[in-house]
């Protein structure tokens, strides 16, 4: 059984305002995003390298700089501590799977280094789905 997003926010906030990696070259990074799970679409908003607020109840004109949507079930794969091939990073899943990046992705790509080490927690924390 999957977790609530309210517990899997609070779980991925301190995942991510402990991790030593984005602690040590995140200071900068400020931008918020949304990860669509399906029946959870939560909008993480960072502030200088930490969680400043999850949105786990985000309407649809919630604003966001960019966007991941894909299947429960690749949000699954991608949460496993071994990842299946094509599941283990954002561009891979991209052209083989059903992600799709959406929005601006200029700020995505500006923030790529530290979204990269916030997306590879799921394997960590897992995701609500």
């Amino acid at each position: 059984m999957a977790m609530s997003v309210r517990d899997w926010a609070a779980r991925f906030s301190e995942a991510s305002d402990r991790d030593p990696t984005i602690g040590a070259m995140a200071r900068y990074y400020t931008c918020s995003f949304m990860w669509d799970m399906g029946t959870a679409k939560p909008i993480i908003e960072m502030l200088d390298g930490r969680v400043h607020r999850i949105n786990i109840d985000a309407n649809p004109l919630d604003a966001y700089d960019f966007a991941l949507r894909a299947s429960p079930q690749t949000w699954r794969e991608f949460a496993r501590p071994v990842p299946a091939p094509m599941y283990h990073g954002i561009w891979s899943a991209s052209f083989r799977r059903d992600l799709k990046i959406e929005g601006n992705i200029l700020v995505m790509m500006q923030n790529l280094r530290n979204f990269t080490v916030q997306f590879e927690l799921l394997r960590k924390v897992g995701v609500p789905v």
